[in-house]
């Protein structure tokens, strides 16, 4: 069924009308947090998803762990954003970038509900956050998916994400794969960070996984009680 859709700005964000045959619906980008009720379908919708594609005991606390690793406040201006793509009152998409360094935001939180799936929603929802992460002053966009995910990879090689690793090797041997565009007032530069090799094995990448993660995880908190958003 042929879909058009106009575009307009609205005072609780940006505004989309989807007309499809006779039934118009309007959707509407909001900003929100994983604390939200209204945030509850993109994180049950998320959990479900990783723990059906990777097990629920591949991590201490599964998913749920994970999505709740960070603090709302990492997900706020303006340091952050966490938006959700609502349809006429409902939590179809949506996403999230946290801060990395006055130049880099990762994305997180790239979610569809499974309804309405092949409408470029995941699309809508990435230039959203490239505009918004832009408007924040940030110029690189970096962003990972599980190397069980190959949607997600195609969708960030079709948006013009640069793979950080070896496309011809096995994903498995990363477990994790990074990708990065340059946006904003550097979208025109190249991207040049170094491609990371394959670990040896599946065990070995999940501990290198996990080593990052860990690193990171110290890195953010303390960028964000520098910019006085969490207590030191």
């Amino acid at each position: 069924m042929a879909e058009r859709l106009l575009y307009r700005a609205g005072a609780t964000g940006r505004r989309e009308e989807a007309v499809h045959g006779d039934l118009t619906m309007t959707d509407v980008f909001i900003r929100s947090s994983h604390h939200d009720d209204a945030a509850r379908a993109l994180v049950e919708g998320l959990i479900r998803e990783y723990d059906g594609r990777y097990g629920a005991n591949s991590r201490p606390g599964g998913a749920r762990s994970e999505l709740f690793r960070y603090p709302a406040e990492a997900f706020r201006p303006p340091l952050g954003d966490f938006i959700l793509l609502r349809r006429d009152g409902r939590t179809i998409a949506g996403g999230a970038f946290m801060s990395h360094d006055d130049e880099t935001a990762e994305f997180k939180r790239i979610w569809t509900d499974d309804d309405v799936r092949r409408q470029g929603l995941a699309e809508r929802v990435v230039a959203e956050l490239e505009v918004r992460a832009a408007a924040l002053g940030y110029t690189r966009a970096y962003l990972t998916t599980g190397f069980r995910q190959p949607e997600a990879t195609a969708l960030y090689l079709k948006l013009g994400y640069r793979p950080l690793f070896d496309v011809a090797a096995d994903p498995a041997l990363y477990r994790s794969l990074p990708f990065e565009k340059q946006i904003g007032r550097a979208a025109e530069r190249p991207s040049a960070s170094p491609i990371k090799p394959p670990a040896e094995s599946l065990e070995a990448a999940t501990a290198r996984v996990a080593a990052f993660k860990q690193e990171q995880e110290a890195r953010i908190l303390a960028r964000l009680a520098h910019h006085g958003v969490l207590a030191a």
